[in-house]
């Protein structure tokens, strides 16, 4: 019985471990939006969860956007993605020093091509680990 409620112990510490690496964590935006869906705040409630266990670690928060609009719009927008991100992770216990943000906006575009696949890809936030 013992050994069945250590395995059961080990799982839920398992469970709850968070992400072991974050490096290149994307999250995803819709169309022309910087609002943080639920999804993305779940996965940036766990990149929170792995930087609280690795103090010695920082993050730059890209922007990105896809290849529609202006060059100025996008670089606005993906701003505003990379800042909706950071204001996550701050409000669940990042120091704020730890996080910086810049915007690529359509400029650097992760994924090559073009279509509403291509595009979805290309909005979004990526995490970047930078060690101290």
């Amino acid at each position: 019985m013992k050994k069945i409620l250590l395995s059961v112990a080990a799982l839920g510490m398992a469970a709850c471990a968070g992400p072991d690496h974050i490096n290149d964590d994307k999250v995803f935006f819709a169309f022309d939006s910087a609002e943080i869906s639920d999804e993305a705040r779940e996965s940036l409630e766990d990149q929170s969860l792995y930087m609280k266990k690795n103090p010695n670690i920082n993050v730059i928060l890209e922007g990105h956007c896809d290849e529609r609009g202006s060059t100025e719009y996008n670089l606005a927008l993906g701003a505003l993605r990379a800042g909706n991100t950071a204001h996550v992770m701050i409000a669940d216990g990042i120091e704020p020093e730890r996080i910086k943000t810049i915007s690529y906006g359509k400029e650097r575009p992760q994924y090559p091509g073009t279509g509403e696949e291509v595009w979805a890809l290309n909005r979004n936030s990526t995490t970047k680990v930078v060690d101290e």
